[in-house]
């Protein structure tokens, strides 16, 4: 089953940053002009996750006040506030009833450039409670290291430079984790994780990204431009039918479906190295009467479902359906939506912080590399075969923050 829900660990006072929590819980501090907590949010909706979970304790009413309740696209975000602090295990077991059985977990003070997807890889593997994702490449002394061997973690390490990486914050748990709380207050971190790697029951994914924590007030003042230089990048605008899945005609059902060969592997790749992944397609068969708008939700919803299985996903599905001879008459138009007008493009352009300087678009038709160039970017016209070798021979491999350095 895909992982549809993320809780994130919102309720510390965070002392270290002195006057500038006093009234404003850490999460919600500005960064770049918004709270840091946007960004968490941001990066939930771009990974098809439909419910956010935030566990708030410390000024909990400036939490629920800005995000309880509230909708973000596709986003869901509620607000449990626990009564009085009891350690980040005693915040997850407080909201045992709200948890689903497997879950992504989040500090909500730190921010780690990485395809959250690849924690799913978890279901490869027997007797484990939680995965770790850790940066690696990291510089300097300021935190923690972990010892990885193999897929597993083995143990955990003091303060110090070193060459091993850190736990980045980010989870995939399981509700049976809980089970391990005995006592409150309890630390996940200090009480759980080490209990949990000397089992053997704790896995590592250790990636290189773009890695910050806003808990002290050098990396906060660095955040300022880190972090919003992180959100912007490149982005990879794939056509659908011909490139995604075969084009069979006006394909609008889950059983008409057939994957081109490699597909779902360069879209994984494109996440890993670092780019946005938009779909923009031409469905004139809603124009054409064929079938409803509805249909395509539900084909996209079921293809997000297929990518999330693999590790990948694409950030946004975007589809014209109008035709300047469409038989309906609501959609009969002449449309900048439509290929091989850029509208699709464009939408995106601005609704996204994408640099269209890296950006490209991948297309099986002239239409597609007409809209290219209406934008203003290169198109790669694919004739065929394995898409991820397609995607491999024409892009360059690059991640956001390649070096990652925490100050010393």
């Amino acid at each position: 089953m895909p992982v549809t829900q993320a809780v994130c660990l919102v309720g510390g006072r965070g002392t270290r940053l002195g006057t500038l929590t006093d009234q404003t819980p850490k999460p919600l501090l500005a960064v770049g002009g918004r709270p840091f907590l946007d960004y968490l949010i941001h990066d939930a909706r771009r990974f098809g996750l439909n419910r956010l979970l935030l566990l708030a304790g410390y000024q909990s009413h400036e939490i629920v006040s800005r995000y309880d309740g509230k909708r973000f696209d596709s986003l869901a975000v509620d607000v449990v506030v626990e009564a009085e602090p009891a350690g980040t295990g005693g915040a997850l077991l407080h909201a045992r009833d709200r948890l689903d059985d497997s879950f992504f977990l989040l500090n909500g003070d730190s921010f780690f450039d990485f395809n959250w997807l690849n924690l799913a890889t978890a279901d490869a593997h027997e007797h484990w409670a939680m995965h770790v994702a850790l940066a690696t490449g990291i510089v300097g002394s300021r935190y923690g290291r972990v010892e990885l061997a193999g897929a597993r973690i083995k143990g955990f390490h003091p303060e110090g430079d070193s060459s091993q990486p850190i736990n980045a914050g980010i989870y995939l748990a399981r509700r049976s984790l809980l089970d391990e709380i005995k006592t409150l207050p309890c630390s996940l971190e200090r009480e759980i994780l080490p209990k949990l790697a000397q089992e053997g029951r704790l896995l590592g994914y250790a990636a290189r990204g773009a890695f910050i924590d806003i808990g002290v007030p050098d990396d906060f003042a660095r955040a300022q431009t880190f972090i919003p230089a992180c959100m912007r990048r490149p982005a990879a605008f794939l056509d659908r039918d011909g490139v995604l899945n075969r084009d069979d005609g006006y394909v609008h059902r889950i059983d008409q479906v057939t994957w081109i060969d490699g597909a779902i592997d360069a879209v994984k790749w494109l996440n890993d190295a670092g780019y946005y992944v938009f779909v923009i397609t031409n469905q004139a068969g809603v124009a054409h009467g064929y079938y409803a708008e509805e249909q395509i939700h539900e084909l996209h919803g079921w293809m997000a479902e297929e990518l999330q299985s693999r590790g990948a996903h694409v950030d946004a599905f975007e589809y014209c359906p109008f035709h300047p001879e469409g038989a309906v008459d609501r959609y009969r138009q002449v449309s900048e939506f439509r290929k091989p007008k850029p509208g699709m493009i464009r939408r995106l352009q601005q609704e996204w912080p994408t640099d269209p300087a890296k950006s490209f678009v991948i297309g099986d038709r002239d239409t597609d590399m007409e809209a290219a160039a209406a934008a203003g970017l290169p198109g790669f016209k694919f004739p065929g075969g394995n898409l991820a070798e397609f995607v491999k021979s024409h892009v360059t491999a690059r991640r956001v923050g390649e070096t990652a350095t925490a100050p010393q």
